[in-house]
């Protein structure tokens, strides 16, 4: 059907090793260098669709950090074993907005990418990679052209050479992740920095290696200029726990949510009438759901929340409840995060309840399942519209009371940070669900849900400056089982600090290859646009300890250290140093290797 549809272009198979004849099969992965086969027709390219730069997050989950020596080993060695294509998943990080985001996963995406999801540039990521693009498209001519050739170097050291009449580049390779390793190659002796390739241009002169890092390095922070904190410019609404009787429809059966609720919403309610003969204050409700969320009301109050996560989807809440004796309201809302993003037979999928009984204080149990149950899809304030302006007025809103109440709307009017920085939205107070800014949808938010590391897995929401007006915008929040409004902030996200961290051991960057003066390693640092060195926290020239996060003077340091950072950089938007005794007019320790690490903050 797809060659059919003879669409003028080649059709590509990602992960499909027995793609048929002409569509290409491909990889995707972090580390395809390793794991292709590659192609299954000698007529096809070698094609890498999706190099994961991270992974996507899940609520509760930590961010995978994938490190720029990483990437640029992957890439490297899938170019020196004849790969024609790589794709980077992502290189731009983004957002989630709205309902968007597939089953627990962040409203925040790939924000560890290259460029995050701000468009600010995560250093030294990007920077890294920018060399290695330059090392390579330097050797465009034998790696279109050449012959491909390739041979042991030791254990595990391979040379993979491209050599034509157009010239000749070589990739030295040393796959070992515990050791560095020394090789021979035409005659020459070549040091490889354990798991790291050596791209030679010329077959004989290094001008990039994967493992050793010239970029910057840059943090990001945020600057938050607006606390809503006045109580008087909020107001509520709380959304209803609908009835049995208010049920839109009613079936003797736990209906699947994903085809009653038809993607309109993450909000399903599944309600029953149940009679019990006497007041009981003994029983224990016991709901089984295959997603994702479900908070629990019997008569009007709330009496339990459980949820599943993005490995375990699957959520089983048990809470003791109270009956009274005659006609009994349980109402159970079932919240999706999301509908699966990929596998087999994705038509079959489900969620939602699957089983209630309740365990009564004899010792019975009375499964409830197959009873008559009402549904209501969406909530009250969603079919209104209220998280716009024009369905504010079809609810009567309220000053605010008890902060931590479930299914609550909240609204207030602020007005835009100034400038023309991205803007975020600080939810750290907040438990769980939505956000609209001007009627526009935010995301989904899930403060409550903590990783291993006992902290929320997303806290900082993007607003893009096309939702904001210069004042009196409209933020509304749907909160489902309770926070403080009052704690929330804007702010502006920049990188506000800068480290650069080069031996002399190091090589040139790239870029400079060729320029007059510029032969040797050295510390480069850049703020933002916009933006200057304000102050030189930290320089040491010798044997500085640590990184760019931790670090201190070693034995070796150079007295002159800090001042020539602060005159080479202060007031600028870039500098530049040398990792040179001459740069700083002495040689702190004669006969020991040195290095230069500086860091920096941007105003």
């Amino acid at each position: 059907m797809a060659v059919g549809l003879q669409t003028g272009v080649p059709w590509v198979m990602c992960k499909q090793p027995d793609a048929p004849d002409p569509v290409i099969n491909a990889c995707n992965g972090m580390n395809c260098g390793e794991t292709f086969t590659g192609p299954n027709s000698p007529n096809k390219p070698a094609v890498w669709t999706e190099n994961w730069t991270s992974f996507y997050q899940a609520f509760g989950e930590e961010p995978l950090i994938r490190s720029a020596e990483d990437i640029a080993f992957a890439v490297a060695l899938w170019i020196a074993k004849n790969g024609s294509f790589v794709n980077y998943y992502m290189y731009h990080g983004g957002t989630n907005f709205a309902r968007t985001g597939s089953a627990f996963v962040t409203t925040s995406y790939y924000d560890q990418a290259p460029l995050d999801e701000y468009g600010l540039i995560r250093q030294p990521k990007w920077g890294h990679l920018r060399e290695l693009h330059i090392a390579i498209k330097q050797g465009a001519e034998p790696l279109l052209s050449g012959t491909p050739t390739n041979f042991s170097l030791g254990q595990q050291q391979d040379a993979y050479v491209f050599q034509g009449n157009l010239g000749c580049i070589a990739f030295l390779s040393n796959s070992d992740k515990r050791t560095a390793a020394s090789v021979q190659f035409r005659n020459s002796t070549y040091e490889l920095p354990q798991r790291s390739i050596s791209i030679l241009s010329d077959c004989k002169n290094v001008i990039f290696n994967t493992a050793k890092v010239n970029a910057q390095y840059g943090e990001r922070s945020v600057s938050m200029i607006q606390n809503l904190d006045v109580k008087e410019s909020w107001e509520e609404f709380m959304d209803g726990v609908p009835s049995f009787a208010q049920a839109s429809f009613k079936t003797n059966a736990l209906s699947d949510q994903i085809g009653v609720a038809k993607d309109d919403t993450d909000y399903l309610w599944y309600s029953i009438s149940y009679d019990h003969a006497t007041n009981d204050s003994g029983s224990k409700l016991h709901v089984y759901s295959r997603g994702h969320v479900v908070h629990a009301f019997v008569n009007g109050m709330h009496i339990g929340t459980a949820h599943g996560s993005h490995k375990n989807p699957i959520t089983t809440l048990e809470a003791p409840i109270s009956l009274i004796a005659g006609n009994n309201n349980i109402s159970l809302l079932s919240v999706l995060v999301g509908l699966p993003d990929s596998g087999a037979f994705m038509e079959r999928k489900v969620a939602g309840l699957r089983r209630v009984r309740i365990q009564h204080n004899n010792n019975r149990s009375e499964d409830i399942s197959t009873n008559s149950w009402g549904y209501q899809i969406g909530l009250l304030g969603e079919q209104l519209g209220i998280y716009a302006q024009d369905g504010l007025e079809k609810v009567n809103w309220k000053s605010i009371g008890n902060p931590q109440q479930p299914l609550t709307w909240y609204k207030t009017l602020f007005d835009a940070p100034e400038g023309n920085d991205s803007v975020v939205l600080n939810l750290g107070s907040m438990g769980k669900g939505e956000a609209w800014i001007n009627g526009e949808n935010i995301g989904r938010y899930w403060i409550s849900f903590n990783t291993p590391k006992g902290r929320p897995s997303q806290t900082l929401y993007h607003v893009p400056r096309s939702f904001l007006k210069p004042s009196g915008n409209l933020l509304v929040l749907f909160e489902e089982i309770g926070g403080d409004p009052l704690q929330i902030s804007f702010g502006t996200p920049t990188i506000s600090r800068i480290c650069g961290s080069v031996s002399d051991e190091h090589l040139p960057p790239i870029w400079s290859l060729g320029k007059e003066g510029n032969s040797q390693p050295s510390v480069n640092l850049q703020c933002p646009s916009r933006r200057t060195i304000s102050s030189i926290e930290f320089s040491s020239f010798g044997t500085p300890l640590g990184d760019c996060a931790r670090y201190t003077t070693g034995s070796c340091h150079s007295v002159q250290s800090r001042s020539v950072a602060e005159e080479a950089c202060l007031g600028k938007n870039r500098c530049s140093m040398t990792v040179s005794a001459d740069k700083f007019g002495e040689d702190p320790c004669p006969g020991t290797s040195k290095s230069l690490l500086v860091v920096a903050n941007c105003s």
